[in-house]
């Protein structure tokens, strides 16, 4: 029996170590993506997906739903997944511990905060003062949609701890759940859930909080600096050729491509998401990060004192712009 047990583990070995081997198509390698969450605000991703641009990149790409930044940066450091999606402030918290293996920003998907802020009262004209006296579920103290949210109240005049309140003891994939169950007076959420939620007449979009927040890079991919970096390129050439699918198409066409990622969400939904986010202009079209728009990240997050005022973490060190700057 043990014998039997280490041919059996011997030969799965094997196959694990092959190139295409459980992939969709021979010759395909197969990598592993751990995105933050599962949102139509990736949505070039997903058009790259649907639409067979990283099987012309001879990749097969498995997306694994982390449910938090931190989560992402603990499956890239071990090893569970080979790229990680997730914000910027992920690699820059690494790289500020000083360790050897901190991995690098290679491209960016979206270009600001792509949550909206939700309450339980349908209201015409929002006022961010109304929030005075209220109690927020905002995510992850030091994640990105903690900090732009705090940054976007801050920019207001509204001090957290004072004139509004933060209940971030909720877990980022249990918050919506938790508010529907009558925590806090308001979330801050993504798509398709907002939209959901208000068709359900269970919570009414208030605002965006990247329009509120400015341009920032809040989602980006990151991979170990000694990773492969044909993959990182033939990644980046695919994750590109759907920016430009998103940023030249029509949201309904847009809605069409993504729509077998989101089998659960009428298409319909998704189109009036895919152009919610494209007013707010959330949607990057192209994979390179600009050092102003890292610099306003910095400004973000120690704004939310997770970074000391004179610690200085270089964009050079952080961000490495060579495969997005030479993508197809």
């Amino acid at each position: 029996m043990k014998k039997f047990l280490s041919v059996v583990l011997s030969v799965s070995m094997v196959c694990a170590a092959l190139t295409g081997c459980g992939t969709k198509e021979e010759g395909l390698k197969k990598i592993t993506v751990s995105e933050v969450t599962h949102s139509i605000f990736y949505a070039a991703q997903y058009v790259a997906l649907n639409e067979g641009y990283f099987e012309e990149q001879g990749l097969d790409v498995e997306l694994v739903n982390a449910g938090g930044a931190d989560k992402v940066m603990t499956s890239v450091l071990t090893n569970s997944a080979d790229i990680g999606l997730a914000g910027a402030e992920a690699c820059v918290y690494v790289h500020a511990q000083g360790k050897d293996d901190a991995p690098q920003v290679f491209a960016q998907l979206t270009k600001c905060d792509g949550s909206f802020l939700v309450g339980r009262e349908k209201v015409d004209d929002f006022d961010w003062q109304s929030l005075k006296g209220s109690t927020i579920l905002p995510g992850r103290k030091g994640g990105m949609p903690y900090m732009t949210l705090l940054y976007a109240l801050n920019k207001n005049g509204l001090e957290v701890g004072k004139d509004v309140f933060f209940n971030d003891t909720i877990q980022f994939n249990a918050m919506t759940g938790a508010f529907l169950s009558g925590e806090g007076d308001y979330v801050t959420v993504f798509e398709p859930s907002a939209t959901d939620m208000e068709m359900q007449n269970k919570g009414y979009i208030m605002a965006s909080v990247g329009e509120e927040a400015g341009e920032v890079p809040y989602t980006t991919y990151f991979a170990k600096k000694d990773y492969d970096p044909q993959i990182l390129q033939k990644f980046t050439n695919a994750i590109k050729k759907g920016q430009e699918f998103v940023d030249e198409k029509s949201s309904e066409e847009i809605a069409k491509a993504i729509q077998p990622s989101f089998p659960d969400t009428d298409i319909n939904v998704i189109q009036k998401v895919v152009e919610r986010y494209k007013d707010i202009d959330a949607y990057s079209d192209c994979p390179v990060m600009e050092k102003e728009d890292y610099n306003h990240i910095i400004e973000i997050i120690k704004n939310a004192g997770e970074l000391e005022e004179n610690v200085v973490i270089a964009f050079k060190d952080v961000i490495n712009n060579t495969y997005a700057e030479i993508s197809e």
